[in-house]
């Protein structure tokens, strides 16, 4: 009977911790299968570990989720060199916020920061996301990576200026996005090549991930003259009957996505300062919109 109690309070102390772990898995890996795995694995080595020695549940096991995960992306990184096409993170589609959206994480979920996490080594992405975005200190994140505090310091500042240099930094209201995506809309289905023009800042890209599975541009789409006539094209080639496009919670704020009837044939996710958009990043593989 002991050891059931033990098994239960064991199971609820991970339980506990689930949505942080899994949003940790996730911003490290980009895909929800592999953080799921991921989670899992962490749940079984839990199980399979001596609690009577472990002094903090939450501390080991972020460490355990995190040296997993650096691991896993160090395996995945000869796969997405070698993927057909820009590589984008997996979308999580929800009609409820995600749920760790109350650590108040929201804005390091979008598409647009964790493609830009894509260009950090494992090491580094681990230590970004564990000190800069879940407040973990510098003397843990040391133990994770089996290095002194200094050269963590080192590691997370370098992370910082690598992806915080480069990222568009937007304070822009959830309705604002969604005004900008109906406005999107609209001039999508008007066939509006001007008001197109205007939505779009002169510099924009569009990046879309196709996974050589469906039609996808190779590379992204730069300038506005040039994702005006792609939207354009797009909806008078590609618009079916039973097709619907609707504004949704992506990745914790609001995105498109694209039906056909209740199948998911697409996603898309933009960076705005609520006057022009200055990134869309459209997911169109259907292994990722499973």
């Amino acid at each position: 009977m002991k050891g059931m109690n033990q098994t239960g309070a064991s199971t609820a102390a991970f339980e506990a911790l689930r949505g942080r772990l899994f949003g940790l898995a996730y911003r490290m890996l980009g895909s929800r299968a592999e953080a799921e795995d991921l989670v899992q694995d962490a749940y079984l080595r839990w199980h399979q570990a001596d609690q009577q020695k472990i002094e903090n549940a939450e501390a080991w096991l972020v460490t355990t989720t995190s040296r997993l995960a650096i691991d896993r992306l160090r395996r995945l990184k000869t796969e997405r060199e070698a993927y057909v096409g820009p590589w984008l993170p997996d979308p999580i589609v929800a009609h409820a916020r995600p749920p760790d959206y109350d650590l108040d994480l929201a804005a390091d979920l979008s598409i647009a920061f964790l493609t830009l996490l894509e260009r950090l080594a494992p090491d580094e992405r681990a230590a970004f996301l564990l000190h800069d975005v879940f407040d973990v200190g510098y003397g843990e994140i040391a133990a994770i990576l089996e290095r002194n505090e200094a050269a963590t310091r080192q590691v997370v500042h370098r992370a910082r200026e690598r992806v915080r240099g480069d990222r568009k930094r937007f304070e822009v209201t959830e309705t604002a996005k969604t005004v900008m995506l109906q406005k999107f809309m609209s001039a999508m289905d008007a066939r509006d090549e001007q008001a197109l023009l205007a939505l779009f800042a002169p510099d924009a890209s569009w990046t879309a991930d196709g996974g050589g599975k469906t039609a996808a541009a190779p590379h992204p789409i730069v300038g506005n003259t040039r994702i005006a006539r792609l939207a354009i094209g797009l909806r008078e080639r590609f618009w079916a009957d039973n097709r619907t496009l609707e504004v949704s919670t992506i990745n914790g704020e609001p995105g498109l996505c694209i039906r056909d009837g209740g199948r998911l044939v697409a996603t898309m996710s933009i960076s705005t300062d609520g006057e022009r958009i200055f990134e869309v990043y459209a997911v169109v593989n259907p292994d990722k919109l499973a």
